[in-house]
């Protein structure tokens, strides 16, 4: 269940997002008074899940049917099938005042809209432009005034830009409804009154379990939970702690960095009693009695105050018996549990109750400049992640992943809340991605369109044509590479 909570929030995001995107193009193409004959959710190679379009005066919908194709075996003048040196036969055309008048082909100037059955996208098909279609037939005739070719070149970039304009704008409209309906919580660093735990990496770094976290190079981070990313972000140096009492400066080795930004998890965490938020099935502590909101102080009659403490403790007595300690409601209370041979006790801890959060509510108004500043922050953010992973320390390549790791960051339960937080996160991404110089994306149709508004010249279709072709295979080899380094970060290992 919770895989498939997973998939069905991650293939929601992706396509409000891809909507949105072809959206800004369309839009942005209609402005212009360029055609656009199709709009789809996903591809459609061969056939279509849907596929309407308006014509006089009426809609018309297909389900599962076959892509029409406007064409006809061409002949010769003696009726004869005409064939290419190499024995294929060839086509031609079919001239629109041929067609009949059901037919959808005649009816070139509206919009066909559609889903199609491969969820990794989806498009706009402009007319006079040379994109994922490669219909080339096109090119091969006269411009006309419809066409996207046709057209000035600062009209061709604002089409290119529409989508990433529209991905930005997504960003902003939820974080400023996300701002406007619950407010903004986070953890103060000072509330974290009882430390961090670390793991090996963190650890590595020069940070010790019980640690108190005062600055980061000297500036204090107001969240807590902003720490990694301002280490990461702002390539920190130094990190400035409380421990046992007096203030520690720890230097942050820089080969961790790399470390940093592969791992899965967090390196700290907020220290945290063993409070019981619930049980694992056939859980040996549900067993013995102990229950929800209970506070488990120690093993043994040893006393430990703090979660961290108690796992290499429970290693001790793996498949004994134990008496394990208990606060309920000020009461203290003692339970006889046998462990298993892993173990375990079979609780979930809860942090619930133990830290004091500070909350900010907005108005409508207050929302809309606190969300555009939100989105721009992430906008920010994100070119420093980028950035990051060309750093020597950071193998580029390692931290590539496809819609598996997308999908992981979603949480297993339905939450509203964080849907929309990581769709607006993604949203940026999508902007930010598809604004890249790579022939194929948006962002490498931006760059012709530049080169020719400064040096006046054209690159000619051929040469689009190329370019768009070394593009897609480009696009298709970093796909192959994310969907592998995705099989062996979550299937494989």
């Amino acid at each position: 269940m919770v895989v498939f909570i997973k998939i069905v929030q991650l293939l929601l995001c992706l396509s409000l997002l891809v909507i949105v995107h072809e959206f800004g193009h369309f839009i942005a193409a209609k402005i212009f008074k360029v055609r656009v004959e199709k709009f789809y959710l996903f591809f459609n190679p061969k056939f279509s899940i849907l596929r309407a379009k308006k014509f006089n005066d009426k809609w018309h919908f297909k389900f599962f049917s076959k892509n029409i194709v406007n064409e006809r075996p061409k002949l010769d003048e003696y009726g004869n099938q005409m064939t290419d040196s190499k024995g294929r036969m060839i086509y031609e055309q079919i001239p629109i005042e041929e067609l009949s008048d059901d037919n959808w082909m005649k009816y070139p100037e509206t919009t066909e809209w559609g889903i199609g059955w491969v969820p990794l996208g989806g498009y706009v098909k402009i007319a006079g432009m040379i994109d994922e279609s490669m219909d080339m037939e096109q090119m091969k005739n006269e411009p006309q005034h419809y066409e996207f070719r046709s057209k000035p070149a600062w009209q061709r970039l604002i089409i290119m830009l529409g989508g990433i304009i529209m991905n930005i704008v997504a960003a902003m409209v939820i974080y400023i409804g996300l701002l406007a309906a619950y407010g903004e919580a986070y953890l103060p660093t000072d509330n974290v009154k009882y430390g961090i735990t670390v793991d090996s990496l963190g650890y590595e770094m020069g940070l010790r379990t019980g640690d108190k976290i005062l600055s980061i190079d000297n500036n204090k981070v107001e969240s807590f939970y902003k720490i990694p990313e301002e280490i990461l972000l702002e390539q920190a140096s130094t990190i400035q702690v409380l421990r046992d009492g007096e203030k520690v400066n720890v230097t942050i080795p820089q080969e961790t960095m790399g470390k940093i930004v592969k791992a899965q998890e967090l390196f700290m965490s907020p220290r945290i009693p063993f409070n019981v938020g619930g049980f694992s099935e056939d859980s040996p502590a549900k067993i013995a009695g102990i229950e929800v909101n209970d506070r488990i102080i120690g093993i043994n009659h040893n006393y430990m105050d703090f979660f961290d403490e108690y796992k290499p403790e429970l290693q001790k007595y793996a498949n004994q018996d134990i008496i394990v300690s208990v606060i309920r409601n000020n009461d203290t209370l003692d339970y006889p549990v046998h462990l298993s041979e892993e173990a375990l006790l079979g609780v979930f801890v809860t942090a619930s109750g133990v830290f004091d959060f500070a909350e900010k509510n907005y108005s409508f108004f207050e929302a809309v400049p606190a969300g555009c500043a939100k989105a721009f922050t992430g906008i920010g953010s994100y070119l420093k992640q980028l950035k990051l992973l060309f750093s020597p320390e950071v193998k580029a390549y390692e931290s590539v992943g496809s819609f598996i790791t997308i999908g992981s960051i979603f949480p297993g339960t339905w939450d509203w809340q964080a849907f929309w937080q990581l769709t607006a996160f993604i949203s940026i991404i999508l902007a930010i991605m598809n604004l890249l110089p790579i022939p194929a994306l948006d962002g490498g149709h931006v760059i012709f369109t530049l080169y020719e508004m400064i040096t006046r010249r054209k690159p000619s279709d051929k040469f689009l044509e190329y370019a768009q072709i070394i593009g897609m295979l480009l696009i298709f080899a970093l796909f192959a590479l994310a969907m592998w380094n995705d099989i062996t970060r979550f299937i494989i290992k």
